[in-house]
């Protein structure tokens, strides 16, 4: 595979070349020129140059120059070559995106003009449930034109201040009367070394007359993917004022450092298997009516398995009261304790979590579209359509082992190092018993019904060529749905044989031999004995279906004392409703030498949630049972209606030269999850996060300047002057909240006064919590400025190149999330009639990632992250090509660390290279 890796890089200039680029430009009328006809990415570009000359708005485009054959093998991976657009590939593929340095939540993706439910497959993103798509169910080759709408029109959807992406699919009578296209290739994953199959078709029809149109595709993707990585979970607060100074040393008196909670080496693997289908029924009988049926469908099983053997410091710390322990605290910079170790006396030390994954997504839609136009003054349009989405965590069988041990640590150089005095990773101790299990279950629903009805008048008064106006009505709901698998009793009696539960019970082999490759350095836990999933599945299956506990029954199948039955979890459960009414006004106007356009959209919007609140006392109403103890509803309402005036202006201030002028109100309302009244406990660091219904959206007044010069065919040079000052911010406020703890008696987390724990039942205790719940604060200001140039530059070869510079910055000091500096994409091709290439190189800046929920809510910021890939192509015949698509060439690391601080290392993150090969058809 090495071997293969260079050849390809040797002979690729490939890039996966996109967006941003013009027309042909305006020629002398008297001048007599020969027709020259492009194709592939040089039509690609053409088009997409056209697009933006011709837009009425600050916009970017990317065309796919072939049916079924898209730039890039994900939409996501294309829209990281427009200025200012950035990505998240934390798993190696493009997820999401952020538009001019706002977080992906911040951006609105709509398809054809509206919103797709969008629901995830990964956990910690289903307990978050935001508005952000995921461009993985999305399949390229539905695709024909992509849109970033960087100044808002009236007749946009709201939702976006950063920016709306409008994805655009074909429609059969815009294609030729018989169509067929599709790709077979083979996928290869470097870290798993696994090879699996992808492949995708594309049917379009229609009649002579091109009245009546059909269009039918699919899409098959299969991929088994690893990541290696390193963690450090949090950051632990460590004093000798805490009354154990006695057996700490390398702390001066009263001062207080952080010491890292755990750190681990991770292991992750998955296997992803989409598909899709979608179809399109156009009939357009007359000039004066069109009418368009669509449907979309695309399913992926995403089962992951994720192993991490970690160093319990935050245990280690939580019992140095206990006579003998010791904590030596041997390097300290920065208010951090770098370095470090623990003798064997008091707590566990080491943690073996093996969480395996039975997770899924899908996410299907339908419309009917219809546009009839009675005569030349007026046009109307309507749409109605339903879009639904779910994603799921079907089963997480939990698996932990722990032991007592002494350890050291060591974050120097920003690469965590682990080293054990009592346990060897790699063998199969019976010490690693089983501390914890669970069966868990995590359902995200999704969906929306909508519809609305636009009109245009057509006049020639003036300056006015048209008035543009329409309704919308959406009805939106999210519902997350959580069951606890609690059954740990069972474990210890009859799970293993009659025998305590170890690792051992369950071992697999130890980690792949090239685990940690291009990550690890001299003392980094490279190595350690692994469970096997199988196994794990095998002994939860050999228990038989749980019982499902009864609040109004609470003995009754064996759920006595908390621990052998399934439950409904109300800590991290909610519903939520949202009802929104817009409407529009929008004038388009032209004049000589100039176009452009004003309007105003008015929106309101309505939102119920509903979820749980525990430990309520006797006697409130409607509460009920459970294994946390007393639970009663709690319901959430807000409304809200925003005026969102919008202006944009375009000037010819040469044949070859646009100036254009942007302003415009935005608004982004908040995730779902961050509306939501329920509370998720992180029992392990006793913190917990919870929403707010009384959130405001996010409202922003923005501004942009863009001078464009399209100065020969296929080319653009331009820059681009971006304002916005938004007028809230959403945090995460910090405070203390009493909050149900499972545990025993002798647990560290219960014998801290400090968390003040008060028996509740046996076994249930009511303790001190660090909780985390948004709040608006005061805003900021996003400014900066984008360059983009692109060009052919001689014989088939040329280059496009953009760089974007953002500043962000908040009133109360509060990093502004997904904000890079930095942002630059190059990318060079080369292109004639057997063989085309392309080759691109992504970078950002670090940014803030956000507040990190799981670990006591300590700012997450990631380093700088770069990207190479490449793709070529080689045209057999007209119709069939030879293909190759590589991510990632350079084999780039993600590095995320905390509070700004490289001391406080938090993830390193290795997920290899990526490699597609096969062949396309086009008849």
């Amino acid at each position: 595979m090495k071997r293969f890796h260079k050849i390809l890089l040797s002979t690729s200039a490939s890039a996966l070349a996109v967006a941003l680029a013009a027309p042909a430009m305006a020629q002398d009328s008297s001048t007599q020129v020969e027709e020259v006809v492009v194709t592939g990415i040089r039509a690609s570009l053409q088009a997409s140059v056209q697009a933006k000359r011709n837009a009425n708005a600050v916009i970017d485009v990317i065309t796919a120059e072939d049916i079924g054959k898209f730039p890039d093998k994900n939409v996501a991976e294309s829209l990281q070559r427009v200025p200012g657009v950035t990505i998240q590939r934390e798993f190696g593929e493009g997820e999401r995106i952020s538009i001019r340095g706002t977080a992906p939540t911040l951006n609105r993706t709509l398809l054809n003009g509206h919103a797709v439910a969008t629901a995830d497959w990964f956990i910690l993103d289903q307990f978050k449930a935001s508005r952000s798509f995921n461009y993985l169910m999305l399949p390229s080759e539905i695709v024909g034109k992509v849109e970033v709408f960087k100044s808002p029109m009236a007749n946009i959807d709201e939702g976006g201040v950063g920016g709306t992406v409008n994805v655009h699919t074909r429609n059969p009578l815009d294609l030729a009367p018989l169509s067929v296209s599709g790709s077979i290739q083979a996928f290869h994953d470097e870290k798993s070394g696994n090879t699996d199959p992808t492949a995708s078709a594309m049917l379009s029809w229609h009649n002579a007359d091109k009245t009546l149109g059909v269009l039918v595709g699919g899409i098959y993707d299969k991929r088994r993917i690893r990541r290696d990585g390193i963690e450090v979970l949090g950051y632990s607060a460590v004093s000798n004022a805490s009354g154990t100074g006695s057996n700490i040393t390398g702390i001066p008196a009263g001062q207080t450092l952080l010491a890292p909670s755990l750190i681990g080496s991770s292991l992750f693997t998955q296997t992803r298997e989409r598909k899709g289908a979608n179809f399109a029924i156009q009939y357009a009988p007359t000039d004066k009516l069109d009418v368009n049926i669509t449907g979309l469908y695309s399913k992926m099983d995403a089962d992951n398995f994720n192993q991490n053997y970690m160093a319990w410091i935050s245990q280690k710390i939580g019992a140095l009261g206990t006579p003998g322990s010791q904590f030596n605290v041997t390097k300290a910079d920065n208010g951090t304790a770098v370095a470090g170790n623990f003798n064997a006396v008091g707590g566990n030390g080491v943690v073996f979590d093996a969480i395996d994954r039975l997770a899924h997504t899908n996410v299907g839609s339908i419309d009917f579209d219809g546009t009839y136009r009675p005569n030349d003054d007026w046009k109307f349009h309507g749409r109605i359509g339903y879009t639904k989405a779910k994603g799921a965590t079907d089963l997480q069988p939990f698996w932990e082992t722990n032991a007592a041990t002494g350890l050291t640590y060591d974050l120097s150089g920003g690469v965590p190092k682990v080293a054990f005095t009592n346990i060897t990773p790699t063998t199969a101790d019976d010490e690693m018993t089983l501390g914890w299990v669970s069966a868990n279950t995590t359902v995200n629903d999704d969906d929306e019904f909508y519809t609305f009805v636009d009109g245009e008048r057509f006049v020639d008064a003036g300056a006015f060529k048209s008035i543009a106006f329409g309704v919308k009505y959406t009805d939106h709901d999210r519902d997350v749905n959580q069951t606890y698998g609690q059954r740990r009793s069972l474990f210890g009696a009859t799970a293993c044989g009659g025998h305590a539960c170890s690792l051992a019970d369950v071992q697999g082999g130890v980690t792949p031999s090239d685990y940690l490759d291009g990550i690890k350095t001299a003392g980094v836990l490279s190595s350690y004995l692994t469970a096997d999933k199988n196994k794990i599945e095998k002994i939860y299956a050999n228990l038989g279906k749980a019982t499902i506990y009864d609040p109004n029954n609470p003995n009754v199948g064996g759920c006595i004392g908390l621990a052998n039955c399934d439950h409904f979890g109300p800590l991290e459960s909610f519903t939520f409703n949202e009802k929104t009414w817009g409407g529009y006004v929008m004038g388009n106007l032209q004049g000589e030498g100039w176009r452009g356009n004003v309007g105003v959209r008015v929106v309101n919007t309505k939102i119920e949630t509903n979820a749980w609140r525990v430990g309520v006392s006797a006697g409130t109403p409607g509460a009920i049972n459970n294994p946390f103890g007393l639970m009663a509803p709690t319901q959430g309402t807000k409304e809200y209606t925003d005026v969102l005036p919008s202006a944009n202006f375009s000037f010819d201030v040469k044949d070859d030269l646009v100036l254009r002028l942007a302003a415009g109100r935005v608004m982004a309302r908040p995730d779902y999850a961050q509306m939501a009244g329920f509370t998720s406990l992180t029992e392990s660091l006793l913190t917990a996060s919870g929403g707010n219904p009384k959130l405001d959206p996010y409202r922003a007044n923005q501004y942009d300047a863009t001078l464009e010069w399209y100065f020969a065919p296929q080319s653009i040079l331009s820059v681009d002057f971006f304002y916005k000052d938004i007028s809230t911010f959403i945090v995460q406020g910090a405070t203390v909240e009493k909050l149900p703890l499972q545990a025993a008696a002798n647990d560290p987390r219960v014998l801290n006064t400090a968390n003040n724990c008060v028996l509740q039942t046996a076994g249930l205790y009511s303790c001190n919590y660090s909780v985390g719940r948004p709040v608006n604060v005061a805003g900021g200001k996003t400014q900066g400025v984008e360059f983009n140039f692109q060009m052919p530059i001689w014989n088939g070869f040329g280059v496009l190149a953009n760089y974007t510079y953002t500043d962000a910055s908040s009133i109360t000091d509060v990093p502004v999330p997904s904000s890079s500096k930095h942002i630059a994409n190059i990318s060079g091709y080369y292109e004639n009639e057997r063989f085309s290439a392309r080759l691109s190189y992504n970078y950002r800046s670090k940014f803030f990632v956000d507040y990190d929920a799981e670990r006591g809510y300590r700012q997450l910021w990631s380093d700088s992250l770069k990207s190479l890939d490449a793709s070529a192509s080689v045209n057999l015949t007209e119709n069939i090509s030879l293909n190759i698509d590589a991510i990632n060439l350079t084999d780039e690391k993600q590095t995320d660390f905390y509070d700004n601080d490289k001391n406080r290392p938090a993830r390193l993150y290795k997920n290899g290279r990526m490699v597609f090969g096969g062949v396309r058809f086009k008849f």
